[in-house]
């Protein structure tokens, strides 16, 4: 998913042009995956004037506790990132919805896989985003062959880059099967979550969905998700799922902050439930929808605001 970079990038302590924000083929982290990144999004408020960053400094903290697992000392407390990317986000400009992928990473060129000794560095980026996964239709999923990384090879909760290379091969393995994308089992067997997103499935209308001890990621959209179904009176359960159970579904869906909420239509080629979007599915894809664009005033204070120059939004 090619995009265009927005023109301005937070790097080495200060906004930069992106072009001028490199770093050496030597680096750490290119090397040995030793980084950390968060996937944030901004999106236009309903009013035309102002970028809504969703759970901003939830994501913040999820990103310094990443680095707390790469060992990374960095200058930054959560209020800084925040800042930094509410600057970088009005220096931006955008006239439309935004991914947002801060990151911190090992940057010494050093040959040894190590984590302690070699520096730190904190950086951000922006792009246009709309959707990761098409929402116009349902998803058709596989369960993967590839087996989730487990937190005693390398911690799921947190966004490592290293790891990532488990969720391609997963990815591309369901990609050349005709899915969208792939769902991941742990190595005890239970069902995970897919190559980059959480996983929910209903049960006579029940919200179910993984722990955080099978091998997932303590996403902030599953938070979301989560909170505005018991906010609506939907009953959640957090516990292990079988493969078996994915196929007797009465419905089942992705989310995250790349896909959203993405409805799944078939997992390994059965259909889930009707095939069709299911009630509490809608129902929640609406909330998340009507919450990021500033609708909901129960939940404004998921979002910062950003506002951004009317000469900008006039272009």
């Amino acid at each position: 998913m090619d995009a265009k970079i927005f023109d301005y990038a937070f790097f080495q302590g200060e906004i930069v042009p992106f072009s001028e924000a490199n770093v050496s083929i030597g680096t750490h982290a290119l090397q040995y995956g030793t980084g950390a990144f968060a996937g944030v999004r901004g999106y236009l408020d309903a009013d035309g004037s102002t970028i809504n960053i969703v759970r901003l400094p939830d994501h913040a903290e999820r990103l310094l506790n990443s680095a707390k697992l790469l060992r990374a000392e960095l200058p930054y407390a959560k209020d800084d990132v925040v800042r930094i990317i509410s600057e970088l986000t009005a220096k931006n400009a955008p006239s439309g919805d935004v991914y947002i992928r801060p990151f911190i990473y090992k940057p010494a060129v050093q040959l040894t896989p190590r984590l302690r000794g070699i520096g730190d560095e904190f950086a951000v980026y922006m792009m246009p985003m709309g959707d990761y996964l098409s929402l116009e239709r349902g998803q058709k999923a596989v369960v993967s062959s590839w087996v989730r990384i487990p937190d005693a090879a390398i911690p799921s909760r947190g966004k490592l880059t290293g790891a990532y290379v488990n969720s391609a091969l997963a990815k591309d393995e369901a990609a050349e099967n005709g899915a969208d994308e792939a769902i991941m089992m742990n190595t005890a067997g239970k069902i995970a979550e897919g190559t980059g997103c959480n996983l929910f499935i209903v049960r006579h209308d029940k919200l179910i969905t993984a722990p955080f001890s099978s091998d997932i990621l303590e996403g902030m959209t599953r938070r979301s998700i989560i909170k505005m179904a018991k906010a609506a009176g939907i009953e959640v359960e957090v516990r292990e799922i079988d493969r078996t159970e994915l196929y007797i579904a009465d419905q089942a869906f992705f989310c995250g902050t790349g896909v959203r909420v993405a409805w799944i239509e078939s997992i390994d080629g059965r259909p889930i439930g009707t095939g069709t979007v299911g009630p509490v599915t809608d129902q929640l894809r609406t909330l998340y929808f009507d919450m990021v664009r500033g609708k909901l005033p129960q939940y404004a204070h998921w979002l910062t605001q950003v506002k951004i120059p009317q000469v900008a939004m006039a272009g």
